[in-house]
């Protein structure tokens, strides 16, 4: 089985791939900037037992990722699974702060560049195109449902989309071999809280979760990988929460 992983190098994306690898899938690691993250990735795929390769690819442009799904296609096979997973955010603020180029920045990243990754992977794994189905999962947030009021208002809309789509894209390809379904993850000790100006963001909110903790990127993966396998096969256009009871 072969999978791609968007924004791969990191946080939820590396440790799904390194999962992966242990249940047995060969995985495409995209990446955007961090070579060498993606590097020690592919190696622990590697050690695993499985192939793995490493693509540089921005997702907000779309001849990236055709040129990435090419690449996966060349150096691994057709393709079996997609996660989802790259995304960005910006520094903390109001939106009455914001302006149009961070919006669209941020709607680029974490919107349009799941859709083309939606479209490619549908037209390698759909049996309508002659594929033999597969599955996707979309990294959503709980912010989608709470809306990140004062600090990623945009983010938070972004993944609200990302879910429209995962209910749409479900019952478009329900028929062709395809499931569709997200994991809308909660407070993750990741890279990404950096990129907003705080990376210890988890520490200050974790109160306000049930389970009074953050959770680690190995607890989302394993619910992407639930999602991806045989155990699931009955399940599409589904959301599973892993958010500590938010």
């Amino acid at each position: 089985m072969i999978l791609l992983v968007t924004g791969g190098g990191r946080g939820i994306g590396a440790a799904t791939a390194r999962l992966a690898a242990a249940r047995g899938y060969d995985v495409c690691v995209n990446y955007r900037s961090d070579k060498d993250a993606a590097s020690r990735v592919v190696s622990d795929v590697e050690a695993a037992g499985r192939r793995a390769v490493a693509v540089a690819a921005d997702v907000s442009v779309e001849a990236d990722v055709v040129r990435l799904f090419e690449s996966c296609d060349r150096q691994l096979g057709r393709l079996d699974a997609l996660v989802n997973n790259a995304a960005i955010l910006e520094q903390q603020m109001r939106l009455d702060a914001m302006d149009a180029a961070r919006v669209t920045r941020v709607l680029a990243t974490n919107v349009v560049g799941p859709f083309m990754c939606a479209r490619e992977a549908v037209k390698r794994m759909s049996t309508k195109y002659g594929g033999r189905g597969g599955a996707i999962v979309n990294v959503s947030s709980g912010a989608s449902r709470l809306g990140s009021p004062n600090e990623y208002v945009d983010y938070a809309a972004s993944k609200g989309a990302l879910d429209t789509m995962t209910t749409g894209l479900a019952k478009e390809v329900a028929q062709e071999g395809i499931r569709v379904n997200a994991v809308r993850a909660g407070h993750i000790y990741t890279e990404l809280h950096a990129s907003g100006g705080e990376p210890n963001r988890v520490e200050r909110v974790k109160s306000l979760v049930a389970m009074k903790r953050g959770g680690q990127p190995d607890e989302i993966a394993r619910a992407i990988l639930w999602l991806l396998s045989d155990e699931a096969s009955f399940t599409t256009g589904a959301f599973l929460d892993v958010a500590g009871g938010n």
